[in-house]
């Protein structure tokens, strides 16, 4: 066995590569969402339910997840913004669904997630439920590094930011364009807050599901910039998600060969080694390490 295929379980990751809104009002969607291959599923209890349907989607969006059936399928419910009116009701019924998180659409500040942290605790929420953080508005993006900082308190739960691109378009007047050349700047001021306290991160949704190119195009910006996956809008987009976001054949061969140098006699005490014509150092050794695992993981569930 190589020191490739030993390193790789040592990093146990969960892939997030795609994450499928599905409005919770609607029993078909639900249903299909079974057997969509996408890494996350989002039961929408907000922009995809109509207001006369908003308990009808609690309701279904509970009993889905009671009723299980999703596969390795990680699933998230929705709830509407903190300031609606749906929004207690919404919480008090995720925090006792067994979800695997709770997204909060429109975070805008850390004492949001403080107390949405104290209500999951004075509920007895299940343990392994998570709190996502939605960003979408420009005070969300002024105070990125304070939201992000709830990380450290395990009572908040937060383990995942999602880029919210329309809300944010219709907060700044931003224009959504190819390239995103106006969201840039903040799509990087969040990533950058996740990362500093280890979070995952997901870019927002490409609306225009019918061209599958331009979606891949923007999805493999994301995963360019540092994304962990990317929001969808239809399920035809999720193959294309999977596939971008995953580790090529290439990415997997120079990873293992940087880890197999680095744990050779002469090298394993080295901080950086000449491999293949490139100066490598061992925080690529570290990242390579990374690379694997993933890999390593989205193997393991097919």
């Amino acid at each position: 066995m190589s020191a490739s295929q030993m390193s790789a379980p040592k990093t146990m990751i969960r892939p997030r590569r795609s994450a499928l809104y599905m409005p919770a009002s609607n029993p078909r969607a639900i249903e299909k969402a079974r057997l969509i291959a996408a890494d996350c599923i989002i039961l929408d209890l907000e922009d995809a339910v109509a207001p006369d349907m908003k308990e009808v989607a609690r309701a279904q969006a509970v009993k889905a997840v009671a009723d299980g059936g999703f596969g390795h399928r990680e699933l998230v419910i929705r709830t509407n913004a903190p300031e609606s009116t749906w929004f207690d009701a919404d919480l008090s019924a995720a925090s006792q669904s067994g979800a695997d998180a709770i997204m909060i659409p429109k975070v805008s500040r850390p004492e949001t997630l403080a107390m949405i942290g104290a209500r999951l605790a004075a509920s007895d929420a299940p343990a392994h439920t998570r709190v996502w953080a939605m960003i979408e508005t420009a005070f969300a993006v002024l105070r990125v590094e304070a939201i992000a900082a709830m990380a450290l308190l395990p009572e908040a739960r937060l383990s995942c930011f999602v880029i919210g691109a329309n809300d944010l378009a219709k907060d700044t007047r931003a224009r959504i364009v190819p390239g995103r050349a106006p969201m840039l700047p903040w799509l990087a001021m969040t990533l950058a807050a996740a990362r500093a306290y280890q979070l995952d991160i997901l870019d927002g949704v490409y609306n225009d599901f019918s061209d599958l190119e331009a979606f891949r195009a923007e999805a493999e910006q994301g995963r360019d910039m540092g994304f962990d996956g990317k929001t969808l809008s239809h399920p035809a987009q999720a193959e294309i998600a999977n596939a971008v976001f995953s580790p090529t054949a290439e990415d997997l061969k120079k990873a293992r060969e940087i880890i197999d140098a680095f744990a050779l006699p002469e090298n394993r005490n080295k901080g950086a080694i000449s491999l293949n014509g490139w100066m490598v150092e061992r925080l690529h050794a570290e990242m390579a390490t990374r690379v694997v695992a993933l890999d390593a993981a989205i193997q393991a569930r097919t």
